[in-house]
């Protein structure tokens, strides 16, 4: 019967270390699990912070494409109001040419 009973303790013994390797394998990797879960949320901390930051950017990409759009339209108001000045102050030399040339005329050519 010694020989049954120490079979039967070395089963237990073995039985007994391998549930020892097993908890210790599972602590492990529950360890493992619990890094792995402050990773993804550090890494979703991030993504969701440099998200807020494309928002930001896209935000102000989009208002600075309105402004542009804005400042060409000014620009090309300011364009045509120069354009309509230098007409209307060649028109303005041209009659003060044709006057002067009429007073000429009238004053020197004529008599």
């Amino acid at each position: 019967m010694s020989n049954i009973e120490e079979i039967h303790k070395q089963t237990l013994l073995e039985g007994r270390s391998a549930l020892l390797r097993t908890n210790a394998s599972l602590e492990q990797t529950q360890k493992s699990a619990l890094e792995a879960e402050e990773i993804g949320t550090s890494v979703i901390q991030e993504l969701d912070s440099q998200r807020e930051t494309l928002l930001r950017a896209r935000d102000r990409l989009v208002n600075t494409d309105y402004e542009l759009s804005r400042s060409r339209q000014l620009l090309r108001m300011a364009q045509n109001t120069v354009l309509a000045n230098k007409i209307l102050l060649i028109l303005i030399i041209i009659m003060e040419v044709f006057i002067l040339c009429s007073i000429i005329y009238l004053k020197y050519l004529r008599k």
